[in-house]
């Protein structure tokens, strides 16, 4: 195949879901993975560059809605967000375990990379849908984006205790992060309000910033470890810093462009590619059992606090709170790589990932969206 023709077929399908997502109603998110579902299953295969850009894509928006969230928000309603976040992550878990454990019988090691994969909730989606929405603006968005947050630190802790054998590096990972996190906190101000380089079309700013999350992607790797975590505090700590005036909005805003038209796409629609959709119909019994595990693990672990916490958008709020993709993918890989699941298991947890990325943000954006009401703005 020419080495031209994936990129340009890629390209097509960038536009075309925007194009789908505008015509529908619907997040592109969405139409990202389903087309990438599509074309992995007529033939299309990843390249280096792909899953490179796409692992870049899935940092840029964990770092993108760490910068949305109010953190005085998040401090007066963390009870609200830690509980609602907590349960999302351990009810699915226990469900998904004692499932595929007891009752489908897969080895204790596989059941719990099982019960890790779905048991996320995918900060990538939700910010994907809440910033199309306009939602990530207002209360409910910012309590969603919490929670979503305290879920993944939950699957992420649980994968690494569970799995990840700690190393020198793994140290080197955790140091050089926590260095970065507050060195650019500390200092980034003097970058993005910096008078010589405003309105430069070169935009070191945002250049910056891509250093810093290609520094995490590295020293992850090298560590064992998952740039998403560090990503997600460098941004929550630099909300601030995009508050305060114009120009470090103009920043956020230009990262985001710059984000949405290429890399974040990419993320998406890789995500879909990663499906194999014969090897699901093998398993579609298996496929239908987790898939409801987890929308029901999730239902019972989230909805009666989101009534409680969140009553003008607890459907919605539950629904989100369902996705998953990225921790979820990467867990099942590391089944997969590990020799823990098969190939065939590993099919179908991913297939469950993906559907959970798309049918519950299909229903929430199309049933359940909560109205823009003054008592949900933030103030």
């Amino acid at each position: 195949m020419n080495a031209d023709f994936i990129p340009l077929i890629v390209g097509s399908l960038v536009l075309l879901s925007s194009l789908i997502s505008l015509r529908l109603g619907l997040s592109v998110a969405i139409i990202e993975i389903v087309l990438g579902v599509i074309a992995g299953n007529l033939g299309l295969h990843t390249e280096d560059w792909m899953l490179y850009l796409a692992n870049f894509g899935g940092i840029i928006l964990t770092f993108l809605a760490g910068t949305e969230i109010d953190t005085k928000m998040m401090r007066v309603n963390f009870k609200e967000s830690f509980l609602i976040g907590f349960f999302s992550f351990l009810l699915p878990f226990i469900a998904t375990f004692l499932y595929t454990y007891l009752i489908s019988k897969w080895t204790l090691q596989g059941s719990l990379i099982a019960g890790v994969a779905l048991s996320t909730t995918s900060l990538a989606v939700v910010y994907s849908v809440l910033v199309e929405t306009g939602l990530s603006k207002n209360i409910i968005g910012k309590k969603i984006m919490s929670a979503t947050f305290i879920t993944d630190m939950g699957t992420a802790l649980a994968l690494s205790i569970l799995f990840i054998k700690p190393t020198l590096y793994t140290l080197v990972f955790i140091g050089v992060s926590a260095i970065l996190i507050v060195l650019v906190y500390k200092y980034s101000l003097v970058v993005l309000r910096n008078k010589q380089w405003a309105g430069k079309v070169i935009e070191p700013e945002i250049k910056f910033i891509f250093l810093v999350l290609l520094a995490f992607i590295y020293f992850a790797k090298l560590g064992d470890g998952q740039a998403v975590l560090p990503a997600f505090i460098l941004g929550l700590l630099m909300s601030k810093h995009f508050k305060e005036q114009r120009k470090t909005v103009a920043v956020r805003d230009k990262l985001r462009t710059v984000a949405y038209a290429i890399i974040t796409p990419i993320f998406f629609i890789v995500g879909g590619m990663k499906i194999s959709l014969p090897f699901i119909i093998t398993a579609i019994g298996l496929f239908v059992i987790l898939f409801s595990v987890k929308i029901v693990a999730k239902f019972i672990g989230v909805f009666f606090f989101a009534k409680k916490f969140i009553p003008n958008g607890s459907i919605y709020t539950t629904l989100l709170m369902s996705t998953g993709l990225t921790f979820g993918t990467i867990s099942s890989l590391y089944g997969l790589q590990a020799g823990l699941i098969n190939q065939v298991q590993y099919s179908v947890l991913v297939g469950v990932v993906v559907a959970s990325a798309v049918i519950p943000t299909f229903v929430a954006q199309k049933w359940f969206m909560p109205h823009h009401s003054e008592d949900l703005e933030v103030n």
